[in-house]
């Protein structure tokens, strides 16, 4: 069976950078070291696991950080090689029916690997808690290390025809009324509700959105949704991400250059070196960059927060106006249970009603069989400029390949 494998090489991971450099269109995945290769299945690492053959399996900003070389050193302790990417993931997994024969049974994978999955009892006090992006057991337990599965040597991962293992608790099932672009959106949905629910948001809150892709899309979707947040006013670079942003709940969709004009004539504020004295409440960086990340900073308010939903990695910002007005910088990774109106739920069950109901497939322009990775990973890091913004590897051939899919 075929796979896309990442292996620790480090020449080529850093011609992959060099390439990426020159050309920003994601072609270092050319010269780095992902390749395509025969797999075979991963071992069951115990009992409550299962076999996952992936349908469709997401391509996020993430895995695009990894295969041009710009992720953060930090993560090469937590992850262990050779490990097949893919955690955004659709699939079908065996169950006996009623009549005691097998059926094929579509599921989403929660992939966070938990202390559950690890069989490490007593679990952490994040996961006993239910925050389990926050596991402190990620190296350790009868696994390999690894955040998640798609960056683990032990489960396999999405991006394969050979499937990957998952423990019983990161099984949830598909509704039948699903579609399987809606389902494959559920994990970055995830992500979203759980950064829009991370911060206190009421009547009043201004909050801005940086970055108009999957993740600030669908964090505009989520607080529309899930809090009372008033006004909304999306940075959104492209035509199609505007009218998106807008039809998902956004009060504003300026350009990038007419962000910071819009969140101060929202609040009539005047302008002070590159602060805003009366600027937003609350800003999601949806991108993880120098560049956004400063930007954040500068249109908040004093005392405002900025949350950090886009994978960040080594950079350089200013920190004085963090320091005078008195900011605060707040992380949001992945997932676990929330609190919605004074009730502990699952993220992945609130992703999964949000997903289906507002089709949240629609954000899926375009799939592709895995031998065509190259034109699929420069597909993803041209999303915006393309007009598309989530691409994904079909694995069962169910969809016109490399073709818009919602116009």
């Amino acid at each position: 069976m075929k796979g896309l494998l990442f292996e620790r090489n480090i020449p080529r991971i850093a011609a992959s950078r060099v390439m990426s450099k020159l050309t920003h269109s994601g072609k270092g995945v050319a010269v780095g070291p992902l390749r395509l290769t025969d797999i075979d299945e991963p071992a069951l690492p115990g009992p409550h696991w299962v076999r996952v053959k992936p349908i469709l399996a997401g391509i996020c900003g993430s895995d695009l950080s990894l295969l041009d070389g710009k992720g953060s050193r930090y993560y090469e302790s937590i992850v262990s090689f050779p490990f097949v990417p893919g955690h955004e993931v659709v699939g079908t997994m065996e169950e006996s029916g009623t009549d005691g024969n097998v059926v094929q049974k579509r599921v989403v994978v929660e992939p966070v690997l938990t202390c559950v999955t690890r069989g490490i009892d007593p679990p952490c006090p994040a996961c006993a808690a239910g925050n389990t992006g926050q596991c402190s057991g990620i190296t350790t337990g009868h696994l390999h290390p690894g955040l998640m599965t798609g960056y683990c040597a032990d489960t396999g991962g999405g991006w394969s025809t050979a499937g990957l293992v998952a423990h019983e608790t990161q099984i949830h099932a598909v509704p039948n009324t699903m579609d399987d672009t809606d389902a494959v959106m559920v994990e970055p949905v995830a992500c979203a509700i759980h950064a829009a629910l991370s911060v206190p948001t009421g009547p009043e809150t201004l909050v801005g959105i940086i970055g108009s892709g999957t993740l600030g899309l669908t964090v505009v979707a989520a607080l529309r949704e899930f809090t009372t947040t008033s006004r909304i006013v999306a940075a959104a670079k492209y035509p199609h991400q505007r009218q998106l942003v807008m039809q998902l709940g956004a009060d504003a969709a300026p350009g990038p250059d007419g962000f910071a004009r819009e969140i101060r004539r929202t609040r009539h504020s005047t302008v002070v070196g590159k602060s805003l004295p009366a600027g937003a409440d609350v800003i999601f960086d949806c991108v993880g960059s120098q560049a956004t990340l400063e930007q954040a900073l500068s249109v908040l308010r004093p005392g405002g927060r900025a949350v950090l939903v886009g994978m960040g990695y080594r950079t350089i910002v200013d920190l004085a106006p963090l320091w005078h007005r008195e900011l605060s910088i707040q992380g949001s990774y992945t997932y676990g249970t929330e609190t919605l109106h004074g009730k502990r739920v699952r993220t992945f069950d609130l992703a999964i009603d949000l997903a289906s109901r507002l089709e949240l497939g629609r954000l899926v322009s375009a799939a592709y069989p895995l031998e065509r990775y190259e034109d699929a990973v420069e597909h993803a890091a041209g999303a915006g400029s393309r007009g598309a913004v989530k691409i994904v590897f079909d694995l069962q051939r169910k969809i016109s390949h490399g073709t818009s899919l919602h116009a």
